[in-house]
């Protein structure tokens, strides 16, 4: 069964930084790519970032380049968002979800598995 359980959201204040942590089992790493997306209140669901390990491969929204970095470490079968510099607009539930292909996409419905989501707000 594949799991993915998002970790590391919480209160912040603008400027400030939080890692989160998405852990996979019940598949094989290497052969997915994993996303982390966010949902505001009233808005969609937005591609942020995703990591093709396999293929050393990352890609980024244009909103948070420069702020957020991915990575992943597979021998924990592990995939972190590292967010800089965070802005009120950054406020959101984040979700990692995972396709199994190697190749990153930022549309939603590419995605097979989700993870539940962790809240990320940040003050001003």
């Amino acid at each position: 069964e594949v799991q993915l359980v998002e970790s590391g959201g919480g209160l912040v204040q603008a400027g400030g930084s939080l890692r989160l942590s998405c852990a996979a089992s019940g598949f094989t790493f290497d052969d997915y790519a994993i996303s982390w997306f966010r949902q505001a209140p009233g808005k969609g669901r937005e591609g942020v970032s995703c990591i093709s390990s396999s293929v050393g491969r990352t890609s980024y929204v244009d909103s948070v380049k420069g702020r957020f970095t991915i990575s992943s470490d597979n021998a924990k079968n592990t995939v972190y968002l590292q967010m800089n510099s965070l802005k009120p607009e950054d406020t959101a539930v984040y979700y990692c979800a995972a396709r199994p292909y190697t190749t990153c996409t930022h549309l939603s419905q590419r995605y097979a598995y989700w993870g539940q989501g962790t809240q990320v707000t940040v003050s001003s």
